[in-house]
C-alpha cells in the first residue's frame, strides 16, 4: 500500500520555498484491547462520574482545569485554549544549518518523511546540499494546532524531519549520579575491547521484533481457533559474576559459534 501523505506545506529558506509533503515515518503497532461487558460480550461506554455522588456528570458540565496546588485549579474553557492555539501556518521555516550530528538522539521525538510536492528540482537540490555539505537544520512549524520545533536530514536521498522534545522533557548525562565502583581493569578493558570487535556487524531491521506482540498475537490466533494455547516460557538470565569472568564466558562462546559456522 503506497504512503499517505498527512500534511502539506512549504520548507522556507529565507526567500526561497520548497513545496512538501509529509508522511509518517512510523507505525504504531501496539497491541490494544477493548472493555468488552462480561456477559453480554458487548463493548462498554466510559463515562464521568462524580466522586462523591456517583452519579455521570453532564458532557456540557465537564471543564479543564490545571492544579497549580493540591486542590487549587486554573480553569480553562475551550474559548481560552483557541486563543493559546497558535496562528494556522503551512511553512516549514529553517532557522540554521548545523554540523551533521550535533544533536544527540534524546531530543528526537517522532519522525517524518518529507518529500516533493511538485518541484522536485528544489527539493533534490536541497536534499544534495544537506549530503555534501554533512548539515543539518533546524526546523519551526506548526501543524493540527501545535508548535514543533524539529531537525531536517538528509537521508538515502530523501529529507526526513524529526520533531524534537522541550528541553525540559530532556534529561542530559550530566544530571546523573556518577557511578560508585572501581575502575576497570586493564585487562577487562582489552576483553571488552575484543567482544566489541568480535561481535561487529551490520543493522537487520528484520532482527529485531516486538517479542511481546508477537506472543499475544500468537496467543489470540490459537484461543480464536479454540485450541489451549500454550506458550514457551520466556528465560531469564542472570549475570552475577565477575566482570573478567563474563566477557571470558562471551568471547569463548563467541569463538565457539565462530568454529562451527566454518
Amino acid at each position: 500500500m503506497a504512503a499517505r501523505a498527512i500534511w502539506k506545506g512549504e520548507l522556507k529558506l529565507g526567500t526561497n520555498r520548497v513545496p512538501v509533503k509529509l508522511y509518517s515515518a512510523v507505525e504504531d503497532q501496539t497491541v490494544r484491547f477493548h472493555v468488552l461487558d462480561d456477559r453480554a460480550k458487548k463493548r462498554v461506554k466510559q463515562h464521568m462520574i462524580d466522586p462523591d455522588s456517583g452519579e455521570e456528570v453532564p458532557t456540557e458540565e465537564i471543564q479543564k482545569g490545571y492544579e497549580i496546588e493540591p486542590g487549587r485549579y486554573v480553569i480553562l474553557t475551550e474559548e481560552d485554549l483557541e486563543k493559546i492555539e497558535p496562528p494556522p501556518s503551512r511553512d516549514i521555516e529553517i532557522a540554521e544549518f548545523l554540523p551533521e550530528n550535533t544533536i544527540s538522539q534524546q531530543w528526537y521525538e517522532r519522525p517524518y518523511y518529507v518529500g516533493p510536492d511538485g518541484d522536485t528540482k528544489s527539493y533534490f537540490a536541497l536534499v544534495e546540499a544537506l549530503k555534501n555539505k554533512t548539515r543539518e537544520a533546524i526546523a519551526h512549524w506548526v501543524m493540527r494546532k501545535k508548535y514543533y520545533a524539529g531537525v531536517l536530514r538528509s537521508v538515502d536521498d530523501y529529507l526526513v524531519l524529526f520533531t524534537m522534545r522541550d528541553a525540559q522533557e530532556v534529561i542530559l548525562a550530566d544530571e546523573l549520579t556518577k557511578p560508585a565502583g572501581a575502575a576497570p581493569t586493564q585487562k577487562e578493558l582489552a576483553m571488552a575491547t575484543q567482544l566489541v570487535e568480535m561481535l561487529q556487524g551490520e543493522f537487520d531491521p528484520k532482527a529485531y521484533k516486538d517479542e511481546y506482540r508477537e506472543r499475544v498475537m500468537e496467543f489470540i490466533e490459537k484461543k480464536a481457533k479454540g485450541r489451549a494455547p500454550r506458550l514457551k516460557p520466556v528465560k531469564t538470565k542472570r549475570q552475577t559474576a565477575a566482570l573478567d569472568n563474563v566477557l571470558a564466558k562471551s568471547i569463548e562462546a563467541l569463538r565457539r559459534k565462530e568454529k562451527r559456522a566454518a
